[in-house]
């Protein structure tokens, strides 16, 4: 899938349909003159479902589909004949996909599992036919009842990505290239910040044929939670990754203050981030020989007390295999 048909926010207008009208038929054959009320109820106005599908990555088939309406409910006849339900509208999602009301900012429900369906406009209810109305003293009565509107409203779709291990970093920390040499995924790597402008997520193939998968999060930067930079709109990927992983390159000045800030960002955004578990990765340590790694360890060991961290260089290819080890043990304890 190409950058440009990553799409995580989309706002759409839906309508259910409204109710059938009830019927105010009195019935009438050979030799039965009078024979009373059989009006029957009209159809229930069809239902805007939102469905999940596990196949689906984006919402960039919803792009263009800004308006969804169902059918309206027939209305009812003779011989106290129920009209036709209108016919429902199935609007497909991927897993992760956040519902909210465009008013007043509402988050109504989330689609996380494969077929789960829920009602995201409910259809007008029929109206009740003459039959229903009949009486002692009203043995003809003329009236039915109208159907019910349905319901419209505009709501925002937004995705957050189902990954297991999220990469958080500065931009041009070489996420996109850690990700291209762990996975088959193809991210654009360039010599510039921002160059990941969408998430990108690859499958990690690990020993006898299990698996997990990795998110490559655009570039943070400091006051991201306040909508600097890319803001908000990879932020909330973040959420949904049971572990992160750290990346400050080894060239960094200050690798400790450097993972401050970005942990600092993700508790302002949402403080059950410090919840999830953490791995810093220093990359591009092919820069250093075996004397300066021993030395950058024993500062790393007292600035990061009880956080475990681990050397790697996406481009050597050295230490991926101990950090697939890594990542696979904190996934599965």
């Amino acid at each position: 899938m190409t950058e440009g048909n990553f799409v995580d926010y989309v706002k759409i207008y839906v309508s259910s349909g409204k109710g059938g009208k009830g019927s105010t038929h009195l019935h009438r054959e050979k030799f039965i003159e009078k024979g009373g009320p059989d009006g029957g109820d009209g159809g229930r106005g069809g239902h805007v479902y939102l469905v999940g599908n596990k196949g689906l990555w984006t919402l960039f088939h919803l792009k263009f589909a800004r308006h969804i309406k169902a059918g309206h409910g027939g209305d009812g006849g003779g011989d106290r004949s129920t009209g036709a339900d209108g016919d429902d509208k199935f609007i497909e999602v991927p897993l992760g996909t956040v519902v909210k009301d465009k008013e007043t900012g509402e988050t109504l429900f989330e689609i996380t599992e494969d077929g789960e369906k829920q009602i995201l406009s409910r259809g007008g209810k029929g109206g009740l036919g003459n039959w229903h109305f009949r009486s002692s003293t009203n043995q003809t009565p003329r009236y039915a009842q109208p159907g019910l509107p349905g319901v419209e409203m505009d709501v925002i779709l937004e995705l957050k990505v189902l990954a297991d291990v999220g990469l958080v970093g500065f931009p041009n920390a070489g996420k996109s290239t850690l990700l291209s040499v762990l996975t088959s995924a193809k991210p654009k790597i360039a010599d510039y910040p921002f160059t990941t402008l969408k998430p990108n997520l690859g499958i990690v193939a690990y020993r006898d044929f299990q698996s997990f998968v990795i998110a490559d999060i655009p570039g943070i930067i400091e006051g991201a939670a306040e909508g600097k930079g890319l803001g908000h709109y990879f932020l909330r990927h973040i959420e949904r990754n049971s572990t992160l992983l750290f990346l400050v390159p080894v060239d960094t000045p200050d690798i400790k203050g450097e993972y401050d800030i970005l942990v600092n960002e993700l508790t302002k955004y949402n403080p059950e981030m410090l919840d999830k578990e953490r791995l810093l990765v220093i990359s591009k340590c092919d820069m250093l020989d075996d004397e300066l790694k021993a030395e950058l360890k024993v500062e790393l060991d007292v600035a990061f007390k009880g956080i475990p961290y681990m050397f790697i260089s996406s481009v050597a290819q050295q230490g991926l295999t101990d950090l697939k080890d890594k990542l696979w043990k904190m996934l599965n304890d």
